[in-house]
């Protein structure tokens, strides 16, 4: 079995829900939708618990509380779960250093060459999936074959605290059953589409000719029905590079109080500066994305002159991105604000000669850190949130 590449997808059960059912034992057994505690957002996460109503993620709140009436909605902790995350990814390159990223709770391992020291495929998910219990209190599914198409779409047939491993041999067995909606990135619309046209299974777009699947994908319809298949030579590519850090909130009733604003932003960008550092990132370029009551969309970016992680330092340049636009716009009506970063980097070059202010962040940042991580993203904030939290 698996006599060349030996592949694992990663899956974290319900991550942000379990973490926060992790952290608040009266959350758990509950219903549980993280994403917001209004009507007007979107469900990021939804216990397993609340999945049974029919609940998904990307739903409208309003749309899953008609469906659960009874579930208790929290807001998400980003920095939270990108603590726990780098926990998990840390015990993923106990195991390889091969490890893809593709969200702070997914990942691709190619564990081809770890089977001389470290066991099986097989042996090496299930240590993983134990080393990820007894350190977080968490669960993992885990998909284990030879590519990466049929490792993911193994790890979301037993979930959850699935281990499903699909040999070569047994391919077309297993993925021809399943329906189309399993396959990774075809989408929900094309989905519909191919239904439509009569392909209900994997089995049946396999087996389907090029005058059936030309209408549906074009040019590719080739590649399409090698997917069906289980055809995958792609490679797991380490140091997946991030392109952006953002955070944005959706709120209930839209604000018009200029002060409310800048709490929100201040609110926000301390939330990604707090990502930046557990992730170990710098960045250069700092934005805002401002959503009016009439769904314009509005985005303001600048670029700094030295890169950051500070807390002051996103926010002070929010506020500053904020306060250029507010000035051209009379009594503002505002649904959606977010915080963004980009253009990384791993380490910022030492400066010459101290800077006392950054130092002075970074002593506050650190210690902030420590004890959110200890107690909760919600134990300490910062005195220009005062308005907002009142």
């Amino acid at each position: 079995m698996f006599e060349d590449r030996a592949i694992l997808h990663v899956d974290m059960d319900a991550f942000y829900a379990s973490v926060e059912q992790r952290d608040n034992p009266q959350l758990r057994g509950k219903p549980l939708i993280v994403g917001g505690t209004s009507g007007r957002g979107v469900v990021a996460a939804a216990s397993y618990e609340v999945r049974k109503y029919g609940v998904r993620s990307a739903m409208p709140i309003r749309r899953a509380l008609a469906l659960c009436p009874d579930a208790v909605c929290v807001r998400p902790r980003m920095g939270r779960y990108a603590e726990v995350s780098v926990q998990v990814f840390e015990i993923f390159r106990q195991y390889t250093s091969l490890v893809e990223g593709l969200s702070l709770d997914e990942a691709y391992l190619d564990v081809t060459a770890s089977r001389a020291l470290k066991g099986d495929a097989v042996t090496i998910a299930g240590e993983i999936k134990n080393q990820i219990r007894m350190r977080t209190a968490l669960g993992a599914s885990v998909g284990v074959a030879a590519n990466k198409l049929v490792a993911k779409i193994a790890s979301d047939l037993q979930k959850p605290d699935g281990l499903t491993v699909v040999a070569p041999e047994h391919v077309n067995e297993i993925l021809d059953p399943l329906p189309i909606k399993r396959l990774p990135g075809l989408g929900r619309k094309k989905g519909e589409q191919v239904v439509a046209a009569g392909l209900r299974t994997l089995g049946e777009l396999r087996l389907a000719d090029e005058e059936r699947l030309r209408p549906l994908f074009g040019k590719h319809w080739q590649e399409w029905r090698d997917r069906a298949a289980g055809i995958d030579d792609r490679e797991v590519i380490p140091e997946h590079d991030e392109k952006s850090v953002s955070n944005e909130r959706t709120f209930g009733e839209d604000l018009t109080d200029s002060a409310a604003m800048r709490a929100e932003l201040s609110a926000l960008a301390d939330k990604v500066a707090a990502r930046l550092r557990t992730k170990q990132l710098q960045a250069n370029c700092i934005g805002i994305k401002i959503r009016l009551h009439d769904f314009r969309t509005l985005t303001r970016q600048m670029t700094l002159r030295k890169p950051t992680c500070e807390s002051r330092v996103i926010a002070e340049c929010a506020l500053s991105l904020f306060a250029v636009w507010l000035t051209g716009t009379r009594k503002p009506r505002v649904r959606l604000l977010g915080v963004s970063t980009a253009d990384f980097i791993e380490e910022a070059q030492q400066d010459l000669f101290v800077d006392v202010e950054r130092v002075q962040n970074e002593k506050l940042d650190a210690t902030l850190d420590a004890i959110r991580a200890k107690f909760g993203g919600a134990a300490l904030g910062r005195a220009s949130l005062l308005k907002r939290g009142s």
